[in-house]
This record gives C-alpha cells, structure tokens and sequence, in this order.
C-alpha cells in the first residue's frame, strides 16, 4: 500500500508539472515533449528569421556549438511546425525538444530505506565492489584529481545556502575531499541537486574513500563535474541534455556519465553524444528500465557505453533494458548503497520515494552506469590509456563474460581488475 501511494503521488505531481516521462518505465499517458517548443538546425546562410517567420516562432536559445536553435511556437502547433519545415531545403533537420528523465527502479521491492535482509541479518552494503573486482584494481590506482568525470544528471549535493535551513557544505562524503565544478541549465533552480538521483550517482564514481566516513567510491581521487540538466522531479528536455553534454566535454570531462534517458531518437542529442566522443571523453549511458529490449537515447548511439544492470548473482535485472545489437556491457545495479542528500537540503527522492537523506540503496540501471564511469575514470588515471577509444577497449575487451553475454549485452559485467591492468 504504501508503494502504491508513493506512485500515484509521484504520478500526480508529474502530472501537475506537466512533464513527461522521456524513457522512464511504465508510462505512456504524459507528453513525451514540450508542447511549444521545436529544435531546428539550419545549412550555413540560412536567414533565421524566415523560419521563424514560417512557423509563428521566436528564438529561445541557441546551441553553442551545435548549430541548433530552440525556437518558441504556438502551443499545440509543434507537429504542423515540423511538417512545413521539413519541405524547407536549408532546413538540416527540425524535431520535437523531447523530454528525458532519469532511470530510477520501477518496481523493484527493496529500492530505497528498506533494509534488505542478507543471511547474517544485515542491511545492504556495497556488495558490487567484491563483484566487480574493484578491491584488487586499488591495488594499481585509486584514481587521479586530474582526471575529470562528469555527472549530467540531477546535479550534486554541493549545498545551498539560500534554502530555509542554509546548508553552505553540502554532502560531506563528496564535498570534504574536493571542490565540485557547476553548471546548471535547469534556470528555474538552485545549482544544488533538489531531487537526490545525481548525488547518488556522484558517490558511486568519487565519494571521498577512505577517510573511515560512509561509503567507498569507485575513485578515491577525481575531479567531479556537475551538469544539472533535470530539475527537482527528475524531469528535463532533451535540449538542457545536449547543452549540458557540450558543456561537459568542453570542460574537459574524460568520462561523461548519463544516467537518463528517453524514448525518442533525437539528431539534437546524437549530434552532443558525437561531441563529447570526438572531443576525446567517454560516454557511460544507462540503458533505461523498461525490462524490455526497447532502445533508449542517447544509450543507443554508437559512441555511448550502453549498460544494463546485474543483481549479487550476476543475474540480469528484472526492470534492466537488454538487447546484444545495442547494449555494450552490465554492472551492479541492484541495491546499490551511495549517498543522498543530507538533512539540509530538498530531496524529491526522500519525500516522494521515502529514499533516506545521507545514505540509502537504490537500484537501477542509473545505478549500473556509475560503476563503468568509475571503472573508466580509474583506467585514465592508470595512465596506459591516451584515448577514449583505448579506454572503451579495456572496459568491453575485459569484461567477465557471465551467462547472458550475447544475449543480453555485447560484452559481459565490467571488471576492474582485469580493466586496469
């Protein structure tokens, strides 16, 4: 009952917001895009304001970098919009500003402040690092400060000093050991994260290790990147996405880690995935939720790591997308124990979810993706890499090949030991 009441809470409050659920499980009823918004890439030469002139549009933003506009319309004319501009020979390409959420568990039973119960009577710990060998690759490194990994995503718990109980700090299994660089494209919010899923993620790739404090993360020293791309309810448009991914390789990411996601192919995104690869990083893409082999964006492009999710015996996990042709490799995913928000802050996760602020398990291929972006950090830092196409070949080349390879995923479940060798 209580599960149900969470759900259909979250359900109302989405609907209220009149976001939609991008890629997210389970939902086919909300808007799958802004309804007053296009994205138009144009050929050189192309005078604007005729297009917008076509159209009855005005200009929201334009993509540094990618060559694409945000153009206002007419709410309810996005479809027509589309259909005049695509007889338009200057017109590159015109589609909908998708929206795109991240790929928390949909269903799964012990996904949030639920101890679950192992043979010895404890809760959830880390049980994902002993899996993937990551104790034997912190032998060889425990990452690099100069090696910088990206989490576009909710944004990070770095605190917020304007909310009613000022809190200037924020989490302190991420801020004690270095400073976070910030950016946000979601204009309405705080830098801070206000929803829990991002810090989450950033404590997998580089919470602060051994300093006998929380949890361990899978770099003891990194510089983490913060693309706040989702608002407070997990909710963003493919738009703030590619803005957010840009900004990330520009900044020099070497790993960009996106644990969101949507349904709809997208030129916009692709053409930011392509970015970030040629700018040298490496792109770790959750696979999405749906427990089907339905792809997702931008997890289906070639130059994203597409991971699905493994449970403590290496099973694939029953909410994980799959699908050999386009998912690369799995990882822990499954009651994965990293850090929320702390007490001071919003957390849409712990209110509507009943997630616990400081610490908690979540499972998810949102989940499963931070542990190959970690994986990946730890590979640059070992120095034997100077490519991202080396890097790529290490994690796919050395990954255990558990039952389901080439079925499920290309590769196998991600290996630190054998990766970082």
């Amino acid at each position: 009952m209580r599960r149900a009441g969470i759900i259909l809470a979250m359900l109302i409050a989405l609907t209220s917001l009149n976001t939609g659920t991008g890629g997210a499980a389970g939902s086919t009823s909300a808007p799958q895009f802004v309804p007053d918004q296009l994205l138009i890439n144009l050929k050189s030469g192309t005078d604007l304001s005729l297009i917008l002139q076509m159209v009855g549009g005005g200009l929201s933003q334009y993509l540094d970098g990618l060559g694409t506009y945000v153009v206002r319309v007419p709410p309810g004319t996005v479809e027509s919009a589309i259909a005049i501009l695509r007889t338009y020979p200057q017109v590159r390409f015109v589609e909908p500003n998708y929206y795109v959420r991240y790929f928390l568990d949909p269903d799964d039973p012990y996904d949030n402040s639920t101890c679950y119960p192992t043979s010895d009577g404890q809760c959830t710990m880390q049980w994902a690092w002993a899996k993937v060998g990551a104790y034997q690759a912190w032998d060889l490194t425990t990452g690099s400060e100069a090696v910088k990994v990206a989490v576009v995503d909710t944004g990070i718990d770095i605190g917020n000093p304007d909310y009613i109980i000022p809190d200037p700090t924020g989490h302190e299994d991420l801020v004690t050991c270095r400073s976070i660089v910030t950016q946000n494209f979601v204009t309405t919010e705080s830098n801070n994260d206000e929803n829990g899923h991002g810090t989450h993620v950033a404590g997998t790739i580089g919470a602060c290790t051994n300093n006998a404090t929380g949890i361990a993360g899978a770099n003891w020293a990194v510089q983490l990147l913060s693309a706040k791309v989702l608002d407070f309810s997990g909710s963003g448009t493919y738009s703030a996405l590619a803005a957010g991914i840009r900004w990330a390789a520009d900044a020099g990411a070497k790993v960009i880690n996106l644990s969101v996601g949507g349904s709809q192919p997208s030129k916009t995104l692709e053409q930011a995935i392509n970015y970030a690869w040629n700018k040298g990083a490496v792109l770790v893409c959750a696979a999405g939720n749906t427990g089907t082999t339905t792809k997702s964006y931008p997890a289906a492009y070639g130059a994203c790591i597409a991971v699905a999710a493994t449970d403590e015996i290496d099973a694939l996990a029953s909410f994980s997308s799959y699908g050999a042709d386009w998912v690369d490799v799995a990882a822990p995913g499954v009651r994965i124990l990293s850090t929320m928000q702390d007490d001071y802050n919003t957390c849409f996760l712990c209110s509507w979810y009943g997630i616990s602020p400081g610490y908690d398990a979540m499972s998810g291929t949102s989940m499963a993706a931070p542990h190959v972006s970690g994986l990946a950090a730890l590979i640059w830092a070992r120095g034997k890499c100077t490519s991202n196409t080396c890097v790529r070949g290490a994690i796919e080349s050395t990954a255990d090949k558990i039952a389901g390879s080439g079925v499920f995923w290309k590769y196998g479940r991600v290996n630190y030991a054998n990766a970082v060798k």
